[in-house]
């Protein structure tokens, strides 16, 4: 897609950490839900526990991710949920990929 001043290139400024599947998938998830479990978000996500613990690193890096880990009785208890930047982020990606889907030819 050209990137002219009637149509502006919307794709990119798509926010590619976001884009990616499986990280979109625990973005849209935690959005919805504030907070879960990580084997929670494991389970509704289908990655295994290795994968989505490289995915969390990333979003936490990006500042969209807080993880609280702690323990409930003896065993240890992961909490994921977005911060304030995280949604915010989440939003604009919504946004701006609805912008750019209406955009297309076709309608």
């Amino acid at each position: 897609m050209s990137e002219t001043s009637d149509h502006p290139d919307l794709i990119g400024d798509i926010d590619r950490l976001i884009h990616e599947p499986a990280r979109y998938n625990v973005v849209a998830l935690l959005y919805v839900l504030k907070s879960a479990d990580f084997r929670f978000v494991q389970h509704q996500t289908g990655l295994t526990a290795g994968n989505l613990s490289a995915h969390l690193r990333k979003l936490k890096a990006a500042g969209y991710l807080k993880i609280d880990k702690g323990f409930s009785g003896n065993f240890p208890h992961t909490d994921l949920s977005l911060t304030a930047q995280g949604r915010r982020s989440f939003e604009k990606y919504r946004d701006r990929m609805k912008q750019a889907l209406d955009s297309l030819p076709g309608k």
